[in-house]
């Protein structure tokens, strides 16, 4: 026979309703008891039954987290704070991945939830302004990332503007006035590669710094690669320039592997910059100077919000913008 949660109870000597607390992340329980009924779920091989926590109350305690992928070292690192903040709610996080794709983004709107999931945290990138009709989903939902509808639900922000002009103003400042920019995307016109590279444009106007036109490089789909091979080619054009923002961070070290390999000393020679403050940025050969996006703050109002909602809150949606951070480090610093 499958084993109840009041044998669980019995066996740890407390109610199952302790039992339940304990399972659902109740933060005002004694550690020695929360220790006692972790050991007996253990001992047992206590499996929660969804189907049945459901039916009796309305919820799974499950939410979805929809993003692009998880080889880039920034949604990894989301999801890992996702995860985090959604356990001090006593929920159990699922992850789907899109691949950036539209019509796999839309697929994920699509599926039918309501029996898996309580909610949805959705960070799209493919999807554009006309498809802001298909967030009108009716489930509970909280959008992350760049793509701004100004719609029907929560959305929590990257502040890629002003975190953008500082790394640049940061350069400038340093004499720097050639920059290449590593990562644009030509044919974006509202995702992240287009709100940057318009900071960087607006930066160099704030200091009266003309645009070297000359240095904005494709980064492909934004990994490591991605970074090395556009400097490489860039360095076959020219090595007339004395700094690199990249985009994100992969691109930024998949830059300083380039340059390095070409011998070219930074920052020396050419600085580099990034933007994520992913864990790799910290312990880089040089470390990555970058634009911290307060990941932790992200992911916890993400969910803060959703929980809201989950709730019933039926009050004005928001769009809040996170606190952001330059991480001022040996690649621009020396």
């Amino acid at each position: 026979m499958a084993v109840t949660m009041r044998d669980v109870a019995r066996q740890a000597g407390v109610s199952p309703k302790t039992v339940s607390n304990v399972m659902n992340g109740y933060p005002y329980i004694r550690e020695e008891t929360r220790v006692r009924v972790l050991a007996a779920i253990d001992d047992l091989g206590y499996r929660v039954n969804i189907s049945a926590r459901t039916l009796k109350s309305g919820r799974t305690g499950v939410i979805a987290l929809v993003l692009p992928e998880l080889s880039n070292p920034y949604f990894a690192e989301l999801a890992d704070a996702a995860i985090a903040a959604a356990g001090g709610h006593g929920l159990t996080v699922m992850i789907e991945t899109t691949n950036a794709d539209r019509e796999r983004e839309l697929t994920a709107l699509a599926r039918p939830r309501g029996h898996l999931v309580d909610g949805l945290l959705y960070s799209p990138l493919g999807l554009g302004q006309e498809d802001v009709g298909v967030l009108r989903s009716g489930s509970p939902m909280v959008l992350l990332g760049e793509r701004i509808f100004h719609g029907p639900v929560d959305h929590v922000m990257i502040d890629n503007v002003e975190g953008t002009k500082a790394v640049v103003r940061h350069l400038l400042e340093q004499g720097r006035r050639r920059i290449a920019v590593v990562g644009c995307k030509p044919t974006e016109q509202i995702g992240t590669a287009a709100i940057r590279y318009r900071a960087y444009l607006d930066a160099h106007a704030e200091y009266g710094v003309p645009v070297p036109k000359d240095l904005a490089v494709s980064g492909g789909q934004w990994h490591r690669s991605s970074g090395a091979e556009a400097l490489n080619a860039l360095l076959t054009r020219t090595r007339d320039f004395d700094a690199v923002l990249a985009l994100n961070d992969t691109l930024a070290l998949g830059a300083i592997r380039a340059l390095t390999a070409h011998g070219i000393r930074i920052p020396d020679d050419i600085a580099v910059a990034g933007f994520d403050n992913i864990d790799e940025a910290e312990y880089s050969t040089p470390t990555l100077t970058t634009v911290d996006p307060n990941r932790v703050h992200i992911a916890r109002t993400a969910v803060d919000l959703l929980v809201r909602r989950m709730g019933g809150d039926e009050s004005e949606h928001e769009e809040l913008v996170a606190p952001y951070q330059l991480h001022i480090r040996e690649s621009t610093a020396g």
